[in-house]
């Protein structure tokens, strides 16, 4: 499937997929969604406590870098987990701009670290953040009471429906621990009723930029 390198409307990239319409992060901005939706509306919900974090869809590492250089900023310890089915080829995730973007140079080595470490291998990338990237189908996660946070990052409804079925947040909603807490970009109603009937507490929030709602489920 072709690929294309997109500057998104804050300036920072994401990868696109003409074939499916379809890009790894918002148009609207890369970098804004991201900060907005897993770093504003979850992780701070953990306000500098020891935490232990689920990605569904690990992807151009984004999410990771801005999670690692949050921790950074209160010693925070993390514990990261991101799953991929289909990895980002290492050569086109650097090339992606955040280090810039996000005023970012001294820690280029650790984005770049994070595309470079072994998959299915837990990696310290510094003295109070771990990497284990599992290259693994989201069907197949059968983690129990393992994680605090789950950042839900699929490709989207419209291309990838099976991927935000009630089969797939029952393995979420199992894989939290008791009050752990999933935030995801989407908020459509289908959605939503999934994860209600997995037992998660689900409240809209105000969305990205570009966006009317997101949704956070509470385990």
């Amino acid at each position: 499937m072709k690929r294309e390198i997109l500057t998104t409307n804050d300036g920072s990239t994401t990868i696109h997929l003409p074939e499916w319409n379809e890009s790894y992060h918002s148009k609207h901005g890369a970098i804004q969604e991201a900060y907005h939706v897993f770093i504003k509306s979850g992780l701070s919900l953990f306000d500098g406590k020891s935490v232990s974090i689920l990605e569904i869809g690990f992807g151009t590492g984004l999410n990771a870098f801005i999670t690692y250089l949050e921790a950074q900023k209160t010693n925070q310890v993390i514990d990261y987990v991101g799953v991929e089915a289909y990895p980002v080829d290492i050569v086109e995730a650097l090339q992606m701009n955040y280090v810039s973007e996000l005023n970012a140079s001294d820690e280029k080595d650790i984005f770049d670290k994070m595309h470079q470490i072994s998959w299915e291998e837990k990696q310290a990338i510094s003295n109070n953040f771990s990497l284990t990237k599992r290259k693994q189908f989201f069907q197949d996660i059968s983690d129990v009471d393992s994680f605090d946070l789950i950042y839900f990052d699929a490709f989207g409804f419209r291309v990838q429906p099976e991927l935000w079925s009630f089969d797939i947040f029952k393995k979420m909603y199992e894989a939290l621990k008791t009050n752990g807490v999933l935030v995801t970009y989407a908020c459509r109603s289908s959605i939503k009723n999934a994860m209600i009937e997995c037992g998660f507490k689900v409240e809209k929030l105000p969305g990205a930029p570009g966006k009317r709602e997101m949704l956070r489920g509470t385990k």
